[in-house]
């Protein structure tokens, strides 16, 4: 692609504050439009935010509007940001991310923290017991280097409600209210890539925003078995304790991992105690609920009992169409309401995979520069969706289908049950398998019980009849045709 045009620098470069000019302006205006053009999945719509400070020592400094947003920058974006001022000024220069708390008067000043080019996860040191700047920001207040980092992304205003979550996402944020008080512990549980994980950050973003001198600490489970570990072997007991009791937040990521870890299991015991006691909050997440996590001791089932316990299930096609639009709206992407419709058909299991959708989906746009439409969509998602390759469902798929949309068992619908909330089911599954793949009457009798093939031309038959009649068989019928990728 062309290279964007070079934004020539004036010898500005010296010690005293300057206001910042056009000059800076189309600076990092150019250096944004480079991001868009070569990294257009770490883009987000707040980058248009961004305030460009100038040069100073060989660095050009920009400003965020927050110290986890700075993070989120320094974190994923640094070397990307330094190639495009490299690339817009001609010129050997350093990115400096700093957040409003961050100095930028001089190189002499003491600051929290500021991302450079040479060491995107530190800084200078501020002082000799603290080992880089960066730990004085968010990572200090989130427990220390071995904390997880926080994305901006994961905000209650970037989470998506519906059917599936809707309880998961009330207790949040009546935690993220009432710390503490509210419900003590908030314990979600659901399988992997459901929000679980947005949700804690959630919290996590929301009391840092209202509440910066909180003391938190968001570790996933795995993070607190290894410096458990690691404290009992260098006999530093008493430091870790401190670090995970001296909170006013105790966050866990899949908690389940506890499991068969008897001394880590009992030190997790006294520590749920010490926070519980002095009305501390904590917040779990697991892929399975407190009762069904194998080999976790009774007494800490009880305790993840105590406050509330909340599920989280696979979104419904509504939601998943909701989801995308907010992904691509996030990264600065409008996908179009046919094309969020069309996706969201094929990619079922969890957000994670529509995540990855919306992701594949701008790079193929970003390098064939074309829109975003339905059948882009189709060609780039084609490996991820096989089903949109017309392709005919197997019978087999669409009795899947028919029990879990109707909520009845496999068993009943093969066998020879005439009950109508079983007789309906079966003579639906008997009218898709005739109208959308090539078997015969006998084929699909076979697979549905053995039926003969006066019984299939009944149900087909029936069903035609109801087409248009019954508003509760034309749902059932849209519906499933959306899920089995098929026009009727």
């Amino acid at each position: 692609m062309t290279e964007p045009p070079r934004a020539p620098l004036h010898a500005r470069q010296t010690n005293e504050r300057t206001p910042m000019s056009d000059q800076d302006r189309r600076i990092w205006e150019a250096v944004h439009s480079h991001l868009r053009a070569e990294h257009p999945t770490l883009c987000r719509h707040w980058f248009d935010e961004i305030e460009p400070l100038g040069v100073r020592a060989g660095a050009f400094a920009i400003r965020v509007s927050s110290s986890i947003r700075r993070d989120y920058l320094v974190r994923s974006c640094l070397d990307a940001l330094n190639d495009g001022l490299r690339t817009v000024t001609g010129q050997l220069m350093a990115m400096r991310v700093l957040a409003p708390e961050d100095r930028w008067e001089g190189e002499n000043t003491p600051r929290q923290n500021a991302g450079t080019a040479g060491s995107p996860d530190t800084a200078q040191p501020e002082s000799p017991r603290k080992p880089a700047a960066h730990i004085a920001s968010e990572r200090e207040r989130l427990g220390g280097p071995d904390a997880l980092p926080i994305n901006p992304d994961y905000s209650f205003d970037n989470f998506v409600q519906g059917p599936n979550n809707r309880l998961a996402h009330a207790a949040a944020l009546a935690v993220a209210d009432n710390p503490g008080h509210a419900y003590n512990p908030l314990f979600i549980h659901g399988g992997v890539g459901l929000g679980k994980t947005h949700l804690l950050q959630a919290i996590c973003l929301s009391l840092l925003e209202r509440r910066p001198d909180m003391r938190m600490l968001y570790v996933s489970c795995d993070g607190f078995v290894t410096r458990f570990m690691s404290a009992v072997q260098s006999g530093k007991m008493v430091e870790f304790r401190h670090a995970f009791r001296d909170v006013d937040l105790l966050v866990i990521d899949d908690i389940h991992f506890l499991a068969n870890r008897d001394r880590t299991q009992e030190e997790f015991f006294h520590t749920f105690n010490s926070l519980y006691q002095a009305n501390k909050q904590i917040v779990l997440s697991s892929d399975a609920a407190p009762d069904e996590i194998p080999d976790l001791e009774a007494r800490l089932v009880s305790r993840f009992n105590w406050g509330l316990v909340c599920k989280v299930d696979k979104p419904g096609y509504e939601t998943r169409v909701e989801i995308l639009k907010r992904k691509a709206r996030m990264r600065g992407q409008e996908i179009p309401d046919e094309v969020a419709a069309e996706i969201a058909r094929h990619f079922e299991s969890n957000i994670r995979e529509l995540e990855g959708a919306v992701t594949k989906l701008q790079i193929v746009a970003s390098l064939e520069k074309k829109p975003v439409t339905a059948d882009l969509a189709r060609e780039a998602l084609a490996d991820l969706m096989p089903r949109a390759r017309n392709q005919a469902p197997t019978i087999d798929q669409i009795i899947n289908e028919v029990v879990d949309y109707y909520k009845i068992k496999r068993t009943d619908i093969l066998g020879k049950r005439k009950l109508r909330s079983v007789a309906l089911p079966r003579q639906v599954g008997m009218y898709l398998a005739r109208e959308t793949t090539n078997s015969s009457f006998e084929e699909i009798g076979a697979h549905f019980g053995g039926r003969d093939h006066t019984t299939v031309m009944h149900a087909v038959g029936k069903i035609e009849k109801l087409r248009g009649e019954s508003e509760d068989i034309d749902q059932a019928l849209n519906y499933l045709a959306s899920r089995l990728c098929v026009t009727l």
